[in-house]
């Protein structure tokens, strides 16, 4: 199962940061449960989403500065804050900014907002093993599907 929580991106800075949405709305199914009369979204799926969002720009920015497309993989969360509850229909901003980035690692700063209260703040990390263009099978796969991936989320995302 692919689990999506970003909408769509709304902005994306080249190694610098990416600005996001994502709605979630009544019919998740972790709301049945989380918490029965007093449903808000999992502070894990918060961080989730705020990873996925990262991990687009992360892999956007590797593309675009070194010609390959690294695996971004969410390792560390500092700092984490969860300030305010998100609830079903709060349409969430997801922000990530690069902090860092190294061959085979990046920082990032993120946070997740509900209108302009910040409601999720934290430090993530991820490792990553870049995949060079030139193997071709990966490569050309792992172009496709980034590629793709992007462009549905992304309206602006250039060719």
């Amino acid at each position: 199962m692919r689990w999506l929580l970003v909408d769509r991106i709304d902005e994306l800075v080249v190694g610098e940061r990416v600005v996001g949405r994502k709605c979630f709305t009544y019919s998740e199914p972790f709301f049945q449960d989380h918490f029965p009369g007093f449903p808000v979204v999992p502070g894990v799926l918060l961080l989730e989403s705020l990873a996925q969002i990262a991990g687009k720009l992360i892999g956007y920015t590797v593309r675009k500065e070194r010609g390959d497309w690294p695996f971004p993989i969410f390792t560390m969360a500092d700092r984490v804050k969860f300030r305010r509850f998100v609830r079903p229909g709060d349409v969430v901003t997801l922000e990530a900014k690069i902090v860092s980035l190294r061959d085979e690692s990046c920082q990032v700063q993120v946070r997740a907002r509900v209108g302009k209260t910040v409601h999720v703040q934290a430090e993530q990390t991820f490792v990553f093993n870049a995949v060079p263009l030139d193997d071709v099978e990966d490569g050309e796969r792992l172009e496709g599907i980034e590629r793709k991936a992007l462009k549905l989320l992304w309206a602006e995302c250039p060719e």
